[in-house]
């Protein structure tokens, strides 16, 4: 979700609020939103991992074109995100500036912030869904009659139990855990947080030293939602969330998959970490007030050897993988190792 709206002042605990708009686009439009080609817009920032989710899982799902996708500005202003980057700084299909343009259409005054990723009606500029959680799991399921030929099964019906249950976990302590430490404002508060942050990257490095993905031998929608922060660990959560025991480049198992997921296409293919480095630097202003942002770390052992395909595994299942980023997709030198 994006991280307006959900941040900790004074002496406040932070807590990430609840998508305020959680209609749901299925195949048989039971909420008044059915799945259709070109209908719906894709609204995310590369920067945000609550979005980034969105990006990978369209990509292997074979989405772009049923569901095309507005990126925003990775630096917001108070009116929200923008769409700078665009041609005149408007969405070229919505016409709009801002996101929060889209949310006014669809309700006025709404509690919370405007976030990322967001699902908007073309034809009636309105936001449909905000809700970052059953987005994913709503591409990989409901989504189906568009799928590309030799799309993956990113939430098996025979696994879903333990997905959920690995999922829960990763988000509770990681997801959302680097959060909990990089705001708190109390030394308990963020000890506790950090705490459970490390506590879990070892639980996951001990599970992933024997099998190459979270649950089965193919990628699911854990290893998405898992991969969406530890990209973010070293470039951002170790120095500006203090998440700072080690880094992910010096845990050889989580490292190695990371690496080996990121190599994947459909995954490092979609990962901007000018973005990344750019809006929570230059953004989270109460935790960075120079807005300077640093040079490092040093990208090229993204690209590096990991051996991973060792414990065997098949990435697509009987699938294969995405063909090669819609040339308007492609993510700039600037934000990619060398």
């Amino acid at each position: 979700m994006g991280e307006d709206g959900n941040r900790a002042y004074g002496h406040k605990t932070f807590s990430r609020s609840r998508s305020h708009f959680a209609d749901r686009i299925t195949a048989d439009g039971r909420d008044g939103w059915p799945v259709a080609a070109g209908r719906y817009r894709l609204v995310v920032s590369r920067a945000c991992p609550w979005a980034s989710r969105a990006v990978v899982s369209r990509r292997l799902l074979g989405l772009e074109e049923a569901l095309p996708m507005a990126v925003a500005d990775p630096i917001q202003d108070d009116r929200s995100w923008r769409f700078t980057l665009d041609p005149d700084g408007r969405d070229p299909v919505l016409g709009i500036r801002f996101l929060a343009e889209a949310y006014d259409k669809r309700e006025t005054d709404y509690p919370g912030g405007v976030s990322v990723p967001a699902v908007v009606d073309v034809p009636t500029g309105r936001l449909v869904t905000n809700d970052y959680q059953q987005l994913t799991l709503d591409l990989a399921t409901e989504w189906t009659a568009l799928h590309r030929e030799g799309a993956p099964d990113l939430y098996p019906r025979d696994r879903r139990d333990e997905i959920d249950a690995v999922m829960a976990e990763v988000y509770e302590d990681l997801n959302n855990g680097v959060y909990r430490a990089g705001f708190a404002t109390h030394q308990a508060e963020y000890e506790r947080a950090c705490t459970a942050v490390f506590r879990r990257l070892d639980a996951l490095a001990e599970r992933l030293a024997g099998q190459r993905y979270l649950v089965g031998d193919t990628i699911t929608e854990a290893d998405i939602r898992l991969f969406t922060t530890l990209v973010r660990f070293d470039p951002v959560y170790h120095g500006h969330f203090k998440c700072n025991r080690w880094k992910l480049a010096e845990n050889p198992v989580l490292w190695a998959y990371a690496r080996d997921l990121f190599q994947t296409p459909g995954f490092g293919d979609t990962v901007d970490f000018d973005h990344i480095k750019r809006h929570y630097y230059q953004v989270h202003s109460g935790i960075n007030p120079t807005g300077v942002v640093p040079l490092g770390p040093d990208l090229a052992g993204w690209t590096s050897p990991h051996h991973r395909e060792e414990l065997g595994g098949r990435p697509f299942g009987d699938g294969k993988p995405p063909g090669p980023v819609p040339e308007g997709e492609k993510v700039t030198p600037r934000g990619r190792p060398a």
